[in-house]
This record gives structure tokens, sequence and C-alpha cells, in this order.
């Protein structure tokens, strides 16, 4: 297994894990009602509100730092293009990640954080393949 593999591997899944913990909290603890109202008018079951109303704002900057500093140390882009693009794909993620809760939760009626780890599996061979190839490139990959 090459290092940057192993360290993407490492580190994804610490930060995994860590999003996944945090789920679990603020599914069964913090998100207690079936639907959680951001406004009169937007609601959100609590599978999804526990997911991009809690677990994301820490496991992002996290996933961030660990990817630019642990796993693709030999990326010579600017820090500011790296996060640019580093949300690009965290935005594709963040689609197939609700696409994946719904269907699981809401349609296979496979329980919330079981559903969770299954998405988290998608989600992290999409992000990878993404993150080396495109938000974490090197020089010499960008001019090939």
């Amino acid at each position: 297994m090459p290092l940057q593999t192993f360290r993407y591997a490492v580190c994804g899944g610490t930060n995994t894990l860590l999003g996944i913990a945090l789920y679990f909290i603020a599914f069964h603890y913090i998100f207690t009602e079936e639907a959680v109202h951001i406004t009169d008018k937007i609601a959100l079951k609590r599978h999804i509100a526990a997911d991009y109303l809690f677990a994301f704002w820490v496991a992002f900057p996290i996933g961030f730092y660990l990817n630019r500093y642990v796993v693709f140390q030999e990326s010579t882009l600017k820090k500011r293009i790296q996060l640019f693009r580093y949300f690009v794909v965290l935005c594709g993620s963040i689609g197939i990640n609700y696409f994946c809760l719904k269907l699981f939760v809401e349609i296979f009626h496979i329980p919330a954080t079981v559903s969770k780890v299954l998405t988290s599996v998608v989600v992290i061979a999409f992000s990878y393949i993404s993150q080396r190839n495109y938000s974490f490139k090197t020089e010499k990959e960008i001019f090939e």
C-alpha cells in the first residue's frame, strides 16, 4: 500500500470515526425530535440535522488540515486554492451523503447510525479519488 494511501486511510478513518461518534451523539442526545425546525418553513429530519448541523462543522476543518499537512504534503498548490477545491469536493460528498442517508434510512429502513457507516464508505471512496486527483494535486501532476 502506498504511503499516501495509508496516511489517507488513517487520517480519513480517524476523522470519519470522529464524525460518526459526533453523529451518534447528536442523533441520540441533541436532536431528539423527529424534525428539527430551522425556520417556520424549513425543517430537517433528525438524521439529516445530526450530520449537517453538528458533525459536519467539526469534521470539515479537521479533515482539511489532516489532508493538507499529513496526507498530501507534496502538493504545491496554495492553501486557499486547496481549501476551495477541498470545499468543492466536499459539496459533492455532501450530495452523495445526503442521497445515501435518505436512501438507507427512509427507503431501506436501516437504523440511522448503521446508515451513516454505510454512507461513509461510499463518501470516502469518492473523496479520496477526488482529493488526490483534484484538491491536492502536485505541480507535476497539473502539467502532465
